[in-house]
This record gives C-alpha cells, structure tokens and sequence, in this order.
C-alpha cells in the first residue's frame, strides 16, 4: 500500500505561512499541478548568490532535498537559468523562492 503523500500546493502554502511566522519573505513563482508537482526551493541569499534545492524522494517514499546548484550558493542568474530550463522541460513544477540571507532556513528534511 502506497504511503499517503501531501499534496504540492498544500506543501508550497505550508512552506509560504511558515515563513510569514518567521518574518521571511517567501514568493510562490511558478505554480504547478497541485496534487504531484515537482517542487524547487530558491534559496535567495540577497547578496547575489542562490541556491536551488529539487525536492526527491527516496525508495520509503519519504522526502528529501538535493542542492541541484551545487553545495555553495552560486550566481542568482545561474540559479534562475536553472530554474527555467527545469520549468521549461516540466510544466507541473512548483517553484517557490525564499529570502534567507543567513542561511538559517530548514526545510522539512535534510538536502543530500
């Protein structure tokens, strides 16, 4: 029996109040299939520089994050470079940027 999975848009929503909470800014970009959307997460880190982590999961089904850009933040033009051509090739994907200068955000599980 399949693992119940939570829906892309109610992840995406959860992630945006989350960071109102928290007092960052959080910007839905892209919308996609909200039930099985794939979802990217921008981490703009206001300096120029991001990183872009691609939600995975793994064989138990349970959520992961790689770091798609590399592990340091590179260009913020490079990351949305690499955001378009995901967008382009997957008209179903969610892609949701957040302001973390500090680079203190924690998403829902560790990246690989």
């Amino acid at each position: 029996m399949a693992k119940p999975s939570l829906k892309s848009e109610l992840w995406i929503k959860a992630q945006v109040r989350l960071c109102i909470l928290q007092c960052r800014g959080a910007y839905i970009v892209v919308r996609g299939d909200p039930d099985a959307g794939a979802i990217l997460v921008k981490l703009n880190k206001l300096d120029g520089t991001a990183q872009v982590l691609s939600q995975v999961f793994g064989i138990d089904g349970q959520r992961s994050w790689m770091i798609s850009t590399g592990e340091n933040p590179v260009a913020e033009l490079d990351a949305d470079l690499y955001i378009s051509r995901q967008a382009n090739r997957d008209p179903d994907i969610w892609v949701l940027e957040i302001e973390d200068p500090k680079g203190d955000y924690q998403l829902d599980a560790a990246p690989l």
